[in-house]
């Protein structure tokens, strides 16, 4: 078993963790500027947000790996099904256990909120947190999985952006109010971009198991598609931002804005594996765009706490 540990944790691929974080992290540092929330809320909802991407990210290896798609010829990191050091077995019994952990996080979560399992809000979030568990298995997972039919984007979207930080403001503040939209789609918009900095990485060795946006449109229509992805996440931004007076310190924010310019120069230049290290770049921009944002709110409810209007 203890040979297993390391493969496992190549599987987990925990260097995608910070992606899947940074809109939770955002959600509830919006919910700071103007809410309080008990720490049992906030460790169950970051802890179930890291259990959804290792779920998301075993069953993708597995989906991958029955499919056919990952070869010795994959453009991305070796896993731990492709090298052997791995079986089917292996992750099948990881995803289940994970699946698990998975809904009692996230009913710890809830429940830590509101107090019950019964009220409107808790039974919605039960079902979101379901949907939750249901795409991160069937993105390449199960009888003609979405991820293979160019539905991704739109999934990625919705779980990774609208409902990673709408869910986390939620669950923090027991509202959702409309003025932190903005934020939740540009978020949704760079993490639709690590996924499609992804898929033009691997075109080549995607052509023949699964239907993906840039094999739809082109590689050089799918980098017009990602600078569309990032500066539309941008302008959603700068909308959000201009919510609240300009002197406020989440304008810091801005100072990541020269890192998304260099990943876009890199989506330009290089393909397939010299497109790789454009992956962490994005990944850890879009983290460190949402630890400041939500460091300052936390310093709003700090330093001078208020209601907003």
């Amino acid at each position: 078993m203890s040979k297993k540990i390391l493969p496992l944790l190549r599987s987990m691929r925990l260097r995608t963790l910070p992606l899947s974080l940074a809109g939770v992290i955002l959600g509830l540092g919006l919910a700071a500027r103007y809410h309080t929330s008990p720490t049992g809320v906030i460790v169950t909802t970051l802890l179930t947000a890291t259990l959804l991407q290792i779920l998301s990210n075993l069953s993708n290896e597995l989906g991958d790996y029955l499919s056919g798609t990952d070869t010795d010829g994959r453009t991305g990191p070796a896993y731990s099904l492709q090298s052997g050091t791995l079986a089917p077995t292996d992750l099948r019994t990881a995803i289940v256990v994970t699946a698990i952990l998975c809904c009692l996080s996230g009913t710890a979560m809830i429940w830590l909120s509101f107090g019950t399992l019964l009220c409107t809000e808790a039974v919605a979030l039960l079902l979101l947190g379901a949907a939750a568990v249901w795409a991160a298995i069937r993105y390449t997972l199960g009888r003609n999985p979405y991820g293979y039919r160019g539905l991704g984007d739109i999934f990625v979207f919705l779980f990774f952006g609208l409902a990673s930080v709408g869910g986390a403001y939620f669950v923090a503040a027991h509202t959702f109010d409309l003025w932190m939209l903005p934020a939740a789609i540009a978020i949704g918009l760079f993490s639709i971009g690590v996924l499609n900095t992804n898929n033009i990485r691997d075109m080549e060795t995607d052509a023949g198991t699964r239907v993906t946006i840039p094999l739809k449109i082109g590689l050089r229509n799918a980098r017009i598609y990602q600078t569309a992805l990032i500066g539309g996440g941008w302008i959603s931004l700068v909308v959000f931002l201009l919510s609240e007076p300009l002197w406020q310190p989440d304008w810091l924010c801005v100072l990541t804005l020269p890192l998304y310019i260099a990943h876009l120069r890199g989506v330009w230049v290089y393909t397939g594996r010299q497109l790789d290290k454009m992956l962490p770049l994005l990944v850890m921009t879009t983290f460190l765009l949402s630890c400041i944002l939500s460091l300052t709110y936390i310093y709003y409810n700090i330093v001078c706490p208020t209601t907003r209007p």
